[in-house]
């Protein structure tokens, strides 16, 4: 239907922008043909395109129809549309010309501009400092003439100090082949729709009005972060979850799609009894599916338990350790401390600070120094043993001998050595939380409770413990969330071949995904081992909020 108040100019743009759309269309449905055609393209890759191939078509030929009918929400899913085919041609253009590895080149000589960038700065100044002189205009207008040549002129110098023409030079010459030639076409044609779509006149053509345009300044503000957290948090969790039900090898780049396969791998166990304690596996157990995990005794009577994938047991038990020791040691000793923090002594904020460094210090750091503490021969810690058992046996005439404990390289103290190092590194942070939570206390109700004649454990106990649930609440999630993520202070603090040693004392199960996805690049056993992961994340979390509901209600 044609609309007598639209001018012939907006017209041909409308009816370009639909011809362009339904050209587009034709060209990404071609396109899945073109993907299924060839052999070389993974599955999963394969898979991915056709997708993004399928949903751009149909929204390409609905923004056809929106457009023809004259309906704003057609100039919207054109400019969506056309804005993403900007990007995607922009980029890959700036890929194939190799400009973002000409940056590092880049990089290197652009310490020789520097000095043009003062001369650019003063010439801004000189331009600033003629808006002083309003009252002469003519005097203002020199300032500001002067201040752009000065500017000009060491904006240029600055372009060959930086030697930005021999890389124009550079990049004009890869245009050597069709497929940049095509990128930067594409992103021209893509630029000019969106520009023939975000005219004013087009936008009263599509019926647009204030609402409208406040949505689309806002999703245009809010595309960086969006695109970003779809590109890089999005879709490569999808693209996990879809890994994790095939066997994908980073090297031999095989995915074939095998299921509940790894799931299974990873949680299947078996039971078995025992006729005698010390009755070996391989008479019980089929040893070709499963290793040996654990004996115990259930009423009197002795069972041996087998698992498929023994080392991710291993590591889950290592993991659920760790958080049952890290969390508590991290979390009521914050507790402690923020209440003694919230007094008025003198030098409360200096203790502040102290006690909040280690938490903002860098893992890498951290473990580096407790790594030197723990040293077996020269270690601070030994020698602080060291020196209180000699104390002790001199004092009281005993023998004690001195444990010579090896930290790091004994199975039975490596993962208590990452647990003692983590809790006194989340201390610090989980104090700030409590802290900031008894300060938001009503000073009234200790007040009152004083009047009452409560004393002050009465109080932690009765008033500062309950009003500080929330808080609680918050500062035990997110300890149990990185427990349960455990990996820089193994890899770093243990610093063993394959990780998580001695003889996988301190695997966890992000050290085991690690391996798995990284140094044996099973990318697939991998994601399924995320993924669970994931699981138990999310039901712990899941508890501890119906739990903490639960309270609240009571």
């Amino acid at each position: 239907m044609t609309n007598p108040h639209i001018d012939n100019r907006t017209r041909l743009l409308l009816r370009l922008a639909i011809v362009w759309h339904i050209f587009l269309a034709i060209g990404l449905f071609s396109g899945i043909v073109l993907v299924w055609q060839t052999s070389s393209m993974t599955g999963w890759l394969r898979l991915l395109l056709t997708v993004i191939m399928l949903s751009g078509g149909f929204a390409s030929v609905l923004a056809a129809l929106f457009i023809r009918r004259h309906e704003h929400r057609g100039r919207v899913t054109s400019l969506i549309i056309n804005y993403l085919g900007f990007l995607v041609c922009s980029l890959g253009t700036l890929h194939v010309l190799g400009v973002f590895l000409g940056i590092d080149a880049l990089a290197e000589t652009f310490p020789r501009g520097i000095p043009y960038l003062g001369g650019i700065f003063a010439g801004y100044l000189i331009s600033a400092f003629g808006d002083r002189y309003e009252n002469y205009p003519k005097r203002q207008q020199a300032f500001r003439r002067a201040g752009k040549i000065i500017m000009g002129i060491f904006g240029v110098l600055f372009l060959l100090a930086i030697r930005t023409l021999p890389g124009l030079l550079a990049l004009i010459k890869r245009y050597d082949s069709p497929t940049p030639y095509l990128l930067t076409t594409g992103a021209i044609l893509f630029g000019i729709m969106i520009w023939a779509l975000w005219r004013k006149d087009s936008a009263n053509a599509l019926k647009a009005n204030n609402a409208h345009e406040e949505m689309l300044n806002g999703l245009l503000f809010l595309s960086p972060n969006l695109l970003g957290f779809l590109l890089f948090f999005a879709a490569p969790l999808l693209l996990s979850f879809y890994f994790s039900f095939t066997n994908y090898d980073a090297t031999t780049k095989v995915s074939d799609w095998v299921g509940l396969k790894n799931y299974i791998s990873l949680l299947n166990l078996t039971i078995a009894p025992l006729s005698s304690p010390g009755q070996p596996a391989t008479e019980v157990l089929n040893t070709k599916i499963y290793d040996e995990l654990t004996r115990i005794t259930l009423f009197g009577r002795g069972f041996i338990i087998g698992a498929q994938d023994k080392l991710f047991w291993t590591a889950l038990r290592n993991t659920v350790v760790f958080c049952c020791l890290a969390v508590p040691l991290s979390v009521i000793p914050a507790l402690l401390l923020a209440n003694l923090l919230n007094s008025k002594l003198p030098g409360m904020k200096f203790f502040r600070a102290i006690y909040f460094l280690p938490s903002v210090a860098a893992v890498v750091g951290v473990a580096l120094i407790w790594q030197w503490l723990y040293n077996a021969a020269v270690g601070y810690i030994n020698y602080a043993i060291v020196s209180v058992i000699n104390f002790v046996n001199n004092i009281f005439g005993i023998a004690i001998a001195d444990p010579q404990i090896r930290w790091l390289s004994d199975t039975r103290t490596a993962l208590l050595a990452v647990i003692i190092m983590s809790a006194w590194q989340w201390i610090g942070f989980n104090t700030v939380l409590f802290l900031a939570g008894m300060q938001n206390i009503s000073k009234e109700i200790y007040e009152a409770a004083t009047v009452d004649g409560a004393s002050k454990w009465a109080q932690f106990t009765k008033i500062t413990i309950p009003l500080l649930a929330p808080t609680t609440f918050f500062v035990v999630t997110t300890a149990i969330i990185n427990a349960l993520q455990l990996f820089e202070q193994v890899y770093v603090l243990i610093n063993t071949e394959p990780p998580g040693g001695p003889a996988n004392s301190t695997i966890s199960l992000v050290l085991y995904l690690y391996v798995k996805g990284f140094q044996r690049f099973q990318q697939g056993y991998a994601s399924a081992v995320a993924w669970v992961l994931f699981v138990v994340i999310f039901s712990v979390t899941l508890l501890q909020y119906r739990r903490q509901r639960g309270g609240t209600y009571a």
